[in-house]
């Protein structure tokens, strides 16, 4: 049985060798995962061939000034929601001029649960040209994680976006 690290080195080789060979480039916009994808996207040598680069968007004053997430839609849905996933990932594909972008928000914990967002919820969206995803997760365990969980889990979107 391979170690969780072994599977992520997979997991990153793959995806780096499918950005390679389909020429495309990659963005992120992240805030429950802190940069963790940017992190295991630009491990892999040669990434500067597809990473273009990535923006943690933790707080919503950052989302809504930086990436242009509408105060009206964090106030109405909140930031950790499909909607923010989707809005997320798609300007930030704008704003770093890439063919694809990857966002995440959500509840990590230990705190910040409710009954209707508990902790463990994220969403990851994706973005390319005319066509958006967003995937709801309820991931277990500990802060560590979750985040560990949503950063493999855009990865697989991102290999599945690809052309």
């Amino acid at each position: 049985m391979l170690s969780m690290a072994a599977n992520n080195d997979e997991l990153d080789r793959l995806l780096a060798a499918g950005l390679k060979a389909s020429g495309q480039t990659v963005g992120t916009a992240e805030s429950c995962t802190g940069g963790g994808i940017a992190f295991r996207l630009t491990a892999m040598p040669g990434c500067s061939a597809y990473f273009a680069g990535g923006i943690i968007a933790y707080a919503n004053q950052v989302k809504e000034h930086v990436l242009d997430i509408q105060a009206e839609v964090l106030e109405q849905v909140g930031a950790v929601s499909e909607e923010v996933a989707a809005n997320l990932a798609e300007n930030a594909r704008k704003l770093l001029g890439c063919d694809l972008a990857v966002s995440t928000t959500g509840i990590a914990g230990p705190g910040g649960g409710s009954e209707h967002k508990p902790i463990g919820l994220v969403f990851i969206g994706a973005a390319c040209e005319g066509h958006t995803v967003v995937r709801r997760f309820v991931f277990d365990g500990d802060r560590a994680a979750v985040r560990e969980q949503a950063v493999n889990e855009a990865l697989l979107l991102l290999i599945s976006l690809l052309k």
